[in-house]
């Protein structure tokens, strides 16, 4: 059964509308232990969040991991590692991390506790409720 994730981007250096012009990307620029920890982790079918930071601070669109993860080859340190991507969708309409914050289910959500982790895991609950929170 495939995992789910969020990636977070900052929009001005590379946005979900990046993604959906180029129809698949190498996920790179990672450079966080945990997150490295967390990206090392992800394989092919995997579902993720791509969620922009900065100004907008929001869920903006579903994701699919086309590779499982790899060294980066542009790296000499085999510990840096990559994964290629392909959007999926847009949401309907970003979930804004102030809406996040207001579900207390979500509390020990990473994208709460941790607010510069880059690359974090969604656990089966938590992406029952994000799913939910964007259906209402």
């Amino acid at each position: 059964m495939p995992r789910r994730w969020l990636f977070k981007t900052e929009p001005n250096e590379y946005s979900f509308s990046d993604l959906e012009h180029e129809k698949k990307t190498v996920w790179d620029g990672v450079g966080n232990n945990l997150a490295l920890k967390n990206l090392r982790e992800v394989r092919l079918g995997d579902e993720i969040l791509i969620y922009h930071s900065g100004d907008e601070k929001a869920i903006v669109g579903l994701a699919e991991a086309i590779s499982d993860a790899y060294p980066d080859p542009k790296e000499v340190d085999e510990k840096v590692v990559v994964v290629n991507l392909k959007p999926k969708r847009r949401l309907a309409r970003p979930l804004t991390l102030s809406e996040i914050k207001a579900i207390n289910e979500l509390s020990d959500f990473d994208l709460v506790r941790l607010p510069r982790l880059s690359v974090m895991p969604v656990s089966p609950d938590q992406w029952t409720i994000l799913q939910d929170t964007l259906k209402t």
